[in-house]
């Protein structure tokens, strides 16, 4: 199995915090040499990225959202008032 799919299956087998940390720190010490700048980004980061063990959740949507307000941010270049802007915002959210 590929280094990528270990690491995927680890995040739907582990069940808390501590078995994510182990496995992923044991995952880190096989990936080392194959993807050396994300293994160092993960060692940083490692604390955080075990918190998804918690319950299970990202800030991947709030992610989405802010991409795309920073978006009509840039093309509401030149609108001439705050109602504009925010008339694009609240259609663009619109279901």
């Amino acid at each position: 199995m590929s280094l990528k799919r270990n690491l995927e299956a680890l995040y739907k087998r582990c069940n808390n915090v501590d078995q994510g940390n182990d496995e992923i720190t044991a995952w880190l010490k096989k990936a080392q040499s194959i993807y050396c700048t994300a293994a160092k980004t993960i060692c940083n980061h490692l604390d955080r990225i075990c918190n998804y063990f918690l319950n299970r959740t990202t800030s991947g949507v709030i992610e989405g959202i802010s991409n795309r307000l920073k978006l009509i941010k840039r093309q509401a270049y030149g609108f001439v008032n705050f109602e504009n802007f925010r008339d694009r915002l609240l259609a663009s959210f619109a279901n």
